[in-house]
């Protein structure tokens, strides 16, 4: 993998770990065009993934904060402990896929474009359908509850699959269930905090156990990590508005179009 294959991805994953289109299934087909799949795949999925973690943590910052400061100031029952408790409920589908089915789904990966391209297109539908039905709700729609959280979570946990997009799927999801549009994709980029740097501290424990190699060299490494923080700040901001705006329709076009690329690309090849 030279700098400029890593600076490209790089800007894959940071727009696409927020916008929803599909962090996942962008970076098969960008390992694909690029024919940089090898050994260094996973190293450097870990440092992307690093980077937009703390490009969501840049963004939200004032939000974290506010939540730390409002669970750890007081023993009573409180909004920011009630929060953290959906959060943390939030990501029990995730953490049973990732121990139990770990395996499974890491076989959907490297496998072609079909499964992303069929799942680019679940991740189209998702959207419009969500916004279809927001434009035609009658109220402006409540607070993220616990039935919500489940249910966005059980969403999150079907997200792993390469295409499907993550943030796509969480906040359509959370919309089709009534969630505030300006509340939902700020709990979607909240929930998978935790479940990101755990993965990524998995895979790192398999690089440093040796049982996965490492190949990256130091400046495709460093051209990698910017380039995913700093399109990973702007995608956070940007897709906060945009689900605001109610303008996923856009989105789901997108997926549409790409998703069918994908498909004709693996028939036709």
């Amino acid at each position: 993998m030279t700098w400029y294959d890593a600076l490209i991805l790089g800007i894959v994953q940071g727009l696409t770990e927020f916008l929803p289109v599909s962090s996942s299934g962008h970076l098969e087909i960008g390992h694909v065009v690029l024919h940089t799949s090898g050994e260094e795949n996973l190293a450097f999925a870990v440092l992307v993934h690093a980077a937009t973690v703390l490009s969501t943590i840049a963004v939200l910052w004032y939000e974290i904060m506010r939540l730390i400061k409002g669970t750890f100031a007081t023993m009573s029952w409180n909004e920011e402990k009630s929060y953290v408790a959906k959060i943390l409920v939030s990501m029990i589908p995730v953490f049973v896929v990732g121990m139990f089915f770990k395996d499974q789904v890491e076989g959907f990966f490297g496998k072609g474009l079909l499964v992303v391209g069929i799942c680019l297109l679940v991740t189209a539908c998702l959207l419009a359908l969500s916004e279809w039905l927001q434009k035609r709700r009658l109220s402006s729609g409540h607070e993220v509850t616990y039935k919500d959280a489940v249910i966005i979570g059980v969403a999150q946990a079907v997200a792993v699959l390469p295409g499907l997009s993550r943030s796509g799927t969480t906040i359509a999801t959370g919309l089709l269930c009534g969630v505030k549009k300006e509340k939902v994709a700020q709990f979607s980029f909240l929930m998978v905090l935790i479940p990101i740097m755990g993965e990524a501290l998995l895979d790192m424990m398999k690089i440093l156990n040796g049982t996965e190699a490492v190949t990256i060299g130091w400046l495709p490494a460093v051209a990698g990590f910017i380039a995913a923080f700093a399109t990973g700040c702007f995608a956070c901001r940007f897709m906060i508005e945009i689900v605001r705006r109610q303008r996923l329709m856009w989105f789901a076009l997108y997926c549409l179009l790409i998703g069918s690329g994908a498909i004709v690309y693996t028939l036709c090849c």
